[in-house]
């Protein structure tokens, strides 16, 4: 695909690079189900005729449903944010500290975008009283993606948003469904778990319960599930009984850019058409 849709929000571990190998692995089906949405650059560039799309993320949930619901308002309000006089660290400091002490959904989804964009390397992190505590990112002229959430907001009308963990995900999936999971990669090393987004983070006990989940819900009910993770010897230990492609691609969470070099990635494809193990 020449023509890829860019996500509107930063990602650390956006799948926008891989999107056109891994669309090979996905097979055909009525509805992409995505536990671990993310910034959505699998769902904005495939072309299945609905979507379920879940995330922990409840601010991310949020803004996806009243940019569904309402972009025209949405789009207007959100712009005021992006003008020289809110790209200080004093400004950034206020919203933050304003968006951690309301309830309020629409204010919340305003200000997860301008934080997303002015704060650092687009990160999206939590203190463990669910604080939002990414520092100022000091860039020359925040990008405010217009023309990227125009786009986002119209396929979301193919698209249901579901705040849910992934064991949720799997349970609403049903016959003519393909899941897709990109969940927080497993560690390169006991140095490197960068997993924690969102909460306690995404630990080895859940990457073996996702893999053990993603076999049931092949075999069971028939529903084929793609897995993308780092590929080393734990993935594929985890992912036993899949079918395995692997790809290369740059991974951009070091800070030190000597950090950031191309790691293999493993596609796991669990399919009804392949003997599966029993657990």
């Amino acid at each position: 695909m020449s023509n890829k849709n860019r996500a509107f929000l930063k990602w650390a571990g956006g799948k926008f690079k891989l999107v056109d190998t891994l669309k090979k692995s996905l097979p055909e089906g009525q509805r992409l189900v995505e536990p671990f949405v993310g910034a959505g650059s699998v769902f904005l560039n495939t072309d299945y005729p609905s979507y379920l799309l879940c995330d922990i993320n409840q601010d991310l949930i949020n803004l996806y449903q009243i940019l569904q619901r309402t972009p025209e308002r949405y789009i207007k309000e959100s712009r005021k944010l992006f003008v020289p006089d809110m790209n200080r660290k004093e400004a950034y400091y206020d919203i933050r500290s304003a968006f951690n002490q309301t309830q309020n959904k629409f204010e919340r989804s305003l200000w997860f975008l301008y934080m997303n964009r002015h704060g650092f390397n687009g990160l999206c992190r939590y203190n463990r009283k669910g604080g939002f505590n990414v520092p100022f990112g000091s860039y020359k002229k925040p990008y405010f993606p217009e023309k990227e959430l125009l786009a986002f907001a119209e396929k979301a009308q193919l698209a249901e948003f579901r705040c849910v963990g992934y064991e949720q995900a799997f349970d609403l999936a049903k016959s003519g469904d393909v899941i897709y999971c990109d969940p927080p990669y497993a560690p390169l090393s006991t140095t490197a778990s960068f997993t924690t987004y969102v909460g306690a983070g995404f630990s080895l006990d859940d990457q073996a319960l996702l893999a053990r989940r993603a076999r049931l819900v092949a075999r069971e009910k028939n529903i084929p599930v793609v897995i993308s993770n780092h590929d080393i010897p734990l993935t594929r230990e985890l992912y036993h009984g899949a079918m395995f492609d692997q790809i290369k691609v740059q991974r951009n969470i070091s800070q030190k850019g000597s950090g950031r070099t191309k790691v293999d990635e493993l596609i796991a494809l669990y399919d009804e058409h392949y003997h599966l193990p029993e657990n």
